[in-house]
């Protein structure tokens, strides 16, 4: 995949990194760490600059969240309630559980969408319940831009800094993302055992 990367980088400069920073978006799959070093690399070889990539990544980031923050308007709490209401019984869930976590994203989802731009995989993810909770588009596009930024900042000056090294980034950032899904899956699990015991 860096094979493909780079030489979709080399061939269409500041337009190859937003459109694979907005696929990377839409389709977490895809390692937005390769693409923001590997473009700090870049720019220390060919015309690109630091300034120019950190642009290009935030405005591929922005609109591929804001696409997802549409399909969360597509899946509404309204729609979630129906959904509820017909297979609730088996998933263990009620409608005032939907109405508890609208209510703690209306609550705390600016900073939800700060914070989880600087996540592996959540940074993505993020965009979904923010549409589902209709939170202001021009809010979730502010924190949204914000968190971007940082994150793509950070990565993108490593790479221009650390130059032929960047691979070795990539191996570090591969650390964390792993780190951070062990806390996810152990946070999930412990929720799902403390929501159940709750419940019986």
């Amino acid at each position: 995949m860096e094979a493909w990367i780079t030489e979709w980088m080399n061939q269409f400069g500041y337009f190859g990194v937003f459109l694979l920073i907005l696929l990377e978006n839409v389709f977490p799959p895809i390692p937005s760490e390769v693409i923001l070093t590997l473009g700090g690399f870049m720019t220390t070889s060919t015309s690109m600059t630091k300034l120019g990539v950190i642009l290009a990544a935030t405005a591929g980031s922005v609109i591929g969240a804001a696409i997802l923050y549409g399909i969360g308007l597509l899946l509404d709490v309204e729609r979630l309630e129906k959904i509820v209401k017909k297979y609730g019984k088996f998933l263990r869930l009620t409608v005032k559980d939907i109405h508890k976590a609208d209510a703690w994203f209306d609550k705390y989802g600016v900073w939800a969408v700060f914070f989880g731009r600087l996540i592996p995989l959540v940074r993505s993810l993020i965009s979904i319940p923010a549409g589902m909770s209709n939170m202001k588009f021009w809010l979730f596009l502010l924190f949204t831009t914000l968190g971007t930024l940082i994150w793509n900042t950070i990565l993108v000056s490593v790479g221009s800094a650390v130059g032929e090294n960047w691979e070795d980034i990539v191996g570090y950032m591969d650390i964390y993302s792993n780190i951070v899904y062990i806390i996810l899956a152990i946070v999930g699990i412990a929720f799902l055992v403390w929501y159940f015991k709750k419940r019986d």
